[in-house]
């Protein structure tokens, strides 16, 4: 068999904790290959020693059948290997051009560099204009200069980290024509994805990690989502989203008329009406960046309102009107309002980093009074329950959270917030980065909410799953309502279209 790259026995710890052990796979020319694995399975790390980013401790790498020593990115580019990250790494206020240039050996003409980028983008079927600024891009745009500027530089292997996360159905879609196109070519691909449906739809292998550890590589046409699901658990997994009927509604927050600017001074939300109402799920979709965390602040007192109005119905006495603009968030919850809000920056907004899961459960009732203080055992059981609940992750309650994996941190926060018993729950991409056995959890712990009678607002990057888990959808589009359906009945690429503003479909409350 004509590899690409061999990886043989790899092993990687940090500290003590071993990331990769005896880890082995192999990458096919002209294929693409979906790296597919839980939260912590070394599906991120195995690649970044691939691609330079970490050195391994132990085991071989081949390129082309000979052995390798890839220290740097600067070695992996060498060997023809280039990896495209989550978080983009361009310089906004450069053209495409200039970020694809940057840090290259030599001089470089600008007019036929650009030539030169048009010309490859073209090749593969990417739409790319070389001298548009970064800071003018959406973000699928951003991600095509981060896949022509790896191209740029001579890679025949490309590994993508999560790359549809940010996308459309349509942006998706254009992306797999473009991946597909490079295969032709002869490219290798690796996709690191989460989305099983991803894996169907486009790689020719599967290749499992599981707790560090290699389990199988399967031809994708010959094994299933459920096959692949129970495999990267160790154990039978439910891929069933539960969506209960709605019952007993009532209106609990109502949105009038809401706009909002950044502390640039640049609109971020315009016009913004809607109603969420008590046992149900409100999902909220929309391209990264079209107001969905300004939304949910604006909601929780922690953004600045330029105007319209946020109504709230308190359950006790759901005739009254409550209106909480001006309000702080401190008098928003004097009121009785319970905004239970999990942030998308968890550690920045939601938890204290060097605080152990007993302390930052405490953080929610500090006001209670000092007998709290003095008697921390209300804390200790919550952290003890959320630990055993949803499989928190820690040697000890008491290890500060930021030694925890980002999976783990979620699950201290959202239990955490859920405890609270809130009469709207505000959960912003709850299951990011979660492994699918825990995203499914927080999901049945969403619908519990519901059933109580809770108002959960869900923003969610994952179509498939607003589909599936909300009642309604409301879309944002570059920070206005370009409309709110029914998730029962709405395609997702009508959904799609909303992201956009390109189509219109019929809004449903």
């Amino acid at each position: 068999m004509d590899y690409a790259v061999e990886m043989r026995g790899i092993n990687k710890y940090f500290g003590e904790v071993c990331a990769n052990h005896q880890m082995s796979m192999n990458i096919r020319r002209g294929e693409i290959l979906a790296l597919l694995g839980e939260n912590g399975s070394g599906k991120t790390t195995l690649m970044n020693m691939l691609s330079g980013i970490y050195y391994p401790d132990a085991g071989q790498i081949l390129v082309d059948g000979m052995e390798v020593t890839i220290r740097s990115p600067k070695d992996a580019f060498r060997l023809k290997i280039g990896m495209v990250h989550q978080h983009f790494k361009l310089v906004d206020v450069f053209t495409a051009a200039e970020n694809i240039l940057l840090g290259l050996e030599g001089t470089y003409a600008p007019k036929k560099a650009e030539e030169e980028i048009r010309a490859l983008a073209g090749k593969y079927g990417f739409d790319l204009d070389p001298g548009r600024a970064i800071h003018d891009m959406a973000v699928s745009e951003k991600q095509t200069v981060e896949i022509v500027k790896t191209l740029y530089r001579g890679a025949d292997i490309l590994i993508l980290d999560e790359p549809t996360a940010v996308l459309t159905p349509q942006e998706t879609e254009k992306l797999f024509s473009v991946l597909r196109n490079m295969r032709e070519d002869g490219k290798s691909i690796v996709i690191i994805t989460h989305t099983l449906g991803e894996v169907m739809a486009i790689s020719d292998r599967v290749t499992v990690l599981r707790k560090g550890e290699y389990i199988d590589t399967l031809e994708t046409a010959k094994t299933t989502p459920q096959a692949l699901a129970d495999m990267m658990v160790g154990r039978s997994v439910t891929l069933n989203i539960e969506r209960p009927q709605p019952k007993n509604t009532t209106p609990r927050l109502r949105v009038t008329g809401l706009s909002c600017r950044d502390s640039q001074g640049v609109q971020v939300l315009k016009d913004v009406s809607f109603e969420a109402r008590s046992g149900e799920i409100l999902g909220i979709a929309g391209i990264a960046g079209s107001g969905q965390r300004e939304l949910c602040e604006a909601i929780a007192g922690l953004q600045p309102i330029d105007g319209g109005s946020i109504g709230y119905f308190a359950p006790q006495n759901p005739e009254k009107l409550e209106e909480l603009v001006g309000r702080a968030p401190t008098e928003i919850r004097d009121l009785g309002v319970s905004l239970a809000f999990v942030p998308e920056d968890r550690l920045g907004m939601g938890l204290v980093g060097s605080m152990g899961m007993v302390d930052n459960m405490m953080l929610r009732s500090y006001d209670r009074g000092p007998s709290f203080f003095t008697n921390p055992r209300p804390s200790k059981e919550l952290a003890e329950d959320v630990k055993e609940k949803l499989g928190v992750v820690t040697p000890d309650l008491q290890t500060p959270v930021r030694r925890l994996s980002g999976g783990n941190v979620q699950k201290v926060l959202l239990g955490r917030e859920i405890a609270s018993e809130p009469s709207v729950l505000m959960a912003a991409y709850p299951v990011r980065g979660l492994d699918i056995h825990s995203s499914y959890l927080i999901y049945s712990l969403l619908n519990e909410q519901k059933e109580a009678g809770t108002a959960v607002i869900y923003v969610g990057e994952d179509l498939d799953v607003l589909l599936e888990l909300c009642d309604r959808i409301l879309v944002l589009c570059s920070g206005r309502v370009s409309g709110i359906v029914d998730a029962r009945t709405v395609t997702k690429e009508e959904v799609g279209l909303l992201m956009t503003q390109l189509g219109e479909v019929k809004t449903d409350g």
